[in-house]
């Protein structure tokens, strides 16, 4: 309590997810492996595979292929993927989604995939704006006597080669006092649109105060014309383009995520308007990655779709990932290996992710402690590795935050084997709950 006022401390919290101590494949330039790198542990050949992958990605090599990750549950499947995505960095799309998803009552499965596919399709149109761009020399407003009139005033920028005055309007003036620009900020003015950016304040005038706040920005006073030529590049997905394009309020279709189905002749035109943008060099298509788990869970009809999809000149690279061996296709009684089709398995490169040793299991989860902030000591650490060999990997990376929890109620500086025994008591792993129920007749008599 201050001065009848209560003070409370502001406890920040950080969400960690499983796979957020990951950063990237950890490949050096010659694509080749370390053992631990980029929240990477071991899968050295696997790795190395992505990398050339990933490669082939930025290259635009492998458009329009699949790519099928295998292996045992908790075997680094997904954090491969993720990892690829690291990889690709923001300007490339990558698209995530779970084979259950397509199941959807309200649209099919062939447009839920068609909607996936276009949203893993990036598009970089390019735009060229004219743009004033200034040191602000002066700016003068003049106001109505009696306030009714519109505002008018003159704006003096100048660059290192010229110095220009500019009458201003109303909408002008009414940008810059919103912006709050007075003499020494360097501005740009869109010419179209009107809008005023600062980009900072001027060297030249860095010794007008005694001091400035952190924020302020120094630049240097910009140099040549001050009405330059500016190319601009927005990067949107084909998807978007389609809701946009596909009903009257398509904006808000964005924001609400009820896109619906999307007509075919939508796509078609907006297809052919890409492609002309292509050959005019007005726009570049980026072909992402569509990442699909659990893909035994497609049935024959999605299997078939994709074997046309991929093949079509706005594909993406499609990467799947199963733990099944021999399974039957569903819709289907024949059974193949992992579940897809052989037809399509034959178009597709594979990359086996082998099981984690227990020297992985041991750096994967100092990973994991690291990651959560978590002080675990080496008994406590060989107890989780011994662990993870009678349970699984993902059981025993849960049982570190509980064990966390359960350290700071007792008060101590690092988690020891008791509080990892604790919640390992509280907390059943898959084995010990299929073996209680089978002692049991149920939990309802």
């Amino acid at each position: 309590m201050l001065d009848g006022i209560n003070v409370k401390d502001i406890v920040k919290v950080e969400r960690t997810s499983v796979h957020s101590h990951i950063t990237g494949l950890g490949l050096n330039h010659r694509l080749e492996a370390d053992y631990v790198a980029g929240g990477m542990v071991g899968q050295v050949a696997a790795r190395q595979a992505a990398g050339l992958i990933v490669k082939m990605i930025q290259e635009g090599k492998i458009a329009g292929r699949a790519l099928l990750v295998t292996g045992e549950p908790g075997a680094g499947k997904t954090a491969l993927a993720i990892a690829i995505s690291k990889e690709l960095g923001v300007d490339t799309p990558f698209v995530s989604i779970v084979a259950s998803e397509i199941y959807s009552t309200e649209i099919n499965k062939t447009e839920a995939l068609t909607q996936a596919f276009r949203r893993a399709l990036g598009l970089q149109i390019k735009e060229e704006t004219e743009v004033l761009e200034g040191e602000v020399i002066s700016l003068e407003v003049d106001r109505p006597s009696n306030g009714l009139g519109p505002k008018v005033g003159k704006l003096t920028m100048r660059t290192t080669d010229m110095e220009t005055i500019y009458d201003l309007g109303s909408k002008m003036v009414d940008a810059c006092i919103k912006e709050q620009i007075i003499p020494g900020d360097v501005i740009q003015v869109d010419k179209a649109s009107g809008r005023v950016t600062r980009l900072g304040r001027s060297f030249n005038r860095s010794h007008d105060y005694d001091a400035m706040g952190p924020k302020v920005k120094l630049v240097q006073c910009p140099d040549g014309e001050i009405q330059k030529r500016r190319e601009t590049v927005h990067t949107v997905c084909l998807h978007d383009i389609d809701v946009i394009n596909s009903r009257t309020q398509g904006y808000v279709a964005l924001f609400s995520g009820d896109t619906g189905e999307i007509k075919a002749e939508v796509r078609d035109q907006i297809n052919k308007k890409v492609l002309e943008w292509r050959e005019e060099g007005k726009a570049k298509f980026v072909p992402g990655v569509l990442f699909i788990d659990e893909a035994h869970m497609l049935d024959i009809e999605c299997f078939s779709f994709l074997n046309r999809a991929i093949e079509g000149e706005l594909s993406p690279l499609i990467i799947m990932a199963t733990n099944r061996l021999i399974e039957k296709v569903r819709g289907t009684d024949v059974e193949s290996a992992h579940g897809i089709p052989s037809d399509f398995l034959d178009r597709m490169l594979i990359i086996n992710a082998l099981p984690y040793t227990q020297e992985d299991t041991t750096k994967i989860l100092q990973l994991r402690c690291d990651e959560e902030g978590v002080k675990l000591d080496s008994n406590a650490l060989d107890l989780l590795v011994k662990l993870q060999s009678a349970t699984s990997l993902r059981y025993c990376i849960h049982l570190i935050a509980a064990a966390e929890v359960i350290r700071i109620r007792e008060k101590k500086e690092t988690v020891a084997t008791d509080h990892v025994s604790q919640a390992y008591r509280l907390f059943f792993d898959t084995k010990r709950s299929e073996k209680m129920l089978s002692e049991t007749d149920g939990y309802l008599q």
